[in-house]
């Protein structure tokens, strides 16, 4: 297959790399994608590194398989923790989504506190810290973990009022330090962002790495000519676990045109 017509995959723990999916869809509306959901094994947020990376090399090796020229990271527990190891392993461009989010909060920052929300694991990671330290402008950084956020986006509680609750406990302490910007460090929170807004208020701006990562992506494909000249793009859906209950919420938020969602097995 000649490269360029090969597909771009992204992959996540459930649905909420769909919030990353449907930019890369936008602004690359000719190109083949794939999409893998594990949602046998999510969240990825309350496992080890270890399961994390030994998972993340079982989907590329899967996806491989689809004839993929680019893999996207879009689970941020798994940029976090399995990246190094994904592009030790593939001969194709890995794609975390870290960078992209971090270098937008730091253009959007007028205070230079800036606030983030993630899983466990990416928490415990330190690689947003390290990320914002890395940029060298002296950022200050305030990081609450908000493990119940996944459950409750995979639940499509996305505007319950539990969900506005949990909301407001998480987000408290990080309103206290006069941040004037949030990551959305977990491609799951962007489908709680009227939520998110709601309670953060209008001083506070809502990062997610969505629209910075397909735009670093079609840059990258234009950059080596890999980009697919034309036509009509194409998807495909896989999960590891509960197709039909992943096709509801998948066309719930990108729409009807969400068709047969298959099941795979990805195990080693």
């Amino acid at each position: 297959m000649r490269e360029a017509a090969k597909a771009v995959a992204v992959f996540d723990s459930g649905v909420g790399g769909l919030t990353v999916f449907k930019e890369v869809r936008r602004v690359l509306p000719a190109e083949r994608l794939v999409y893998f959901g594990d949602t046998a094994r999510l969240p990825y947020g309350s496992k080890s590194k270890e399961a994390v990376t030994r998972f993340s090399l079982e989907i590329a090796r899967f996806l491989l398989e689809r004839d993929i020229k680019m893999l996207i990271v879009a689970c941020n527990s798994a940029s976090a923790l399995a990246l190094p190891a994904l592009e030790a392993a593939l001969d194709i461009p890995v794609l975390g989504v870290i960078g992209p989010a971090v270098r937008a909060a730091a253009a959007a920052t007028r205070v230079g506190t800036i606030g983030v929300i993630g899983t466990e694991a990416t928490v415990q990671s330190q690689a947003y810290e390290r990320a914002l330290e890395g940029l060298g402008c002296g950022l200050r950084t305030v990081v609450k973990p908000c493990p119940l956020f996944v459950p409750l986006v995979e639940e499509g509680w996305w505007e319950h009022p539990v969900t506005r609750q949990v909301a407001r406990e998480y987000l408290r302490p990080l309103m206290r330090s006069g941040m004037d910007t949030l990551i959305l460090g977990c491609t799951h929170y962007p489908l709680l962002k009227p939520v998110l807004a709601r309670v953060a208020g209008r001083g506070v701006r809502l990062i997610d790495s969505g629209a910075e990562m397909a735009r670093e992506a079609r840059a990258w494909l234009m950059t080596h000519k890999l980009e697919r000249g034309g036509g009509k793009g194409s998807q495909e859906f896989f999960v590891s676990d509960a197709p039909e209950r992943f096709r509801r919420l998948a066309r719930r938020f990108l729409g009807s045109g969400v068709g047969k969602v298959e099941l795979a097995r990805v195990e080693a």
